[in-house]
């Protein structure tokens, strides 16, 4: 049995502690809602109980589906044991849809389909503000180099593949998301972070309503019932 020691960080949405094993992390799922890149921040009941089962329903899902990740098991409904990563300070976006910053700066059309997809990167890092970043500045920065960014590529369209069929059973459609990815001791690369509604753009197939944060982003209603129908509507779609 996995124990949870000593406290190593706290972040917007989770705080993470190590274990008694030196290769795995205890996550919780805080009731911790933020915005304009954590310049907002309120805190809302049960959100991050409900974050929890959204992602590891979808972790479990996605790597029995043959996509390595860091996941490994959920001891309580707040928690996740999760193995040990080396994080790329990398938000990997991929947008299905125009909707967001993308939209407002290209002033395209709102679900404007994207055939193929896009692929985005952008540096993580509070203090800047998390800017794009492109291919070769990664490489030039040190902080993935081309066979490693082939793989993250990769990984991110089998997720996409996999999260919009998964999605699409449930009545919802993937607009765009948000990826990190890490490497375990071994060297392999595994997607990590989580995969809830705090990180994936997602509206009713039928209404077009958001099912996401975009509800709290724009003060459109409360945030703990739209978290709620998504985990039904995955759990009732199985």
């Amino acid at each position: 049995m996995t124990v949870k020691k000593e406290v190593l960080f706290e972040g917007k949405a989770k705080r993470v502690s190590a274990t008694d094993d030196p290769e795995l992390l205890w996550v919780e799922y805080l009731d911790q809602a933020t915005a304009l890149n954590g310049k907002r921040k309120e805190t809302i009941a049960g959100k991050g109980t409900l974050n929890l089962q959204i992602s590891a329903l979808l972790f479990q899902e996605i790597t029995a589906a043959g996509v390595p990740t860091h996941y490994v098991d959920t001891p309580d409904q707040g928690s996740m044991i999760v193995r040990k990563a080396k994080m790329l300070p990398l938000e990997v976006v991929l947008r299905n849809y125009a909707s967001g910053h993308f939209e407002t700066k290209f002033h395209v059309k709102h679900l404007l389909s994207f055939k193929p997809a896009i692929h985005e990167y952008y540096y993580k890092s509070d203090a800047l503000d998390d800017p794009f970043i492109n291919n070769d500045q990664i490489q030039a920065l040190g902080i993935a180099d081309a066979a490693t960014l082939a793989k993250v590529r990769a990984l991110t369209d089998q997720v996409n593949d996999f999260l919009t069929a998964r999605f699409a059973k449930a009545g919802i459609k993937l607009v765009d998301f948000k990826l990190e990815f890490g490497t375990l001791a071994d060297g392999s690369l595994v997607l990590a972070d989580e995969l809830s509604p705090d990180n994936f753009r997602l509206v009713d197939d039928a209404t077009g309503d958001s099912l996401d944060k975009d509800v709290f982003r724009k003060h459109a209603g409360e945030l703990q019932p739209v978290y709620r129908e998504v985990l039904r509507r995955l759990q009732a779609s199985k």
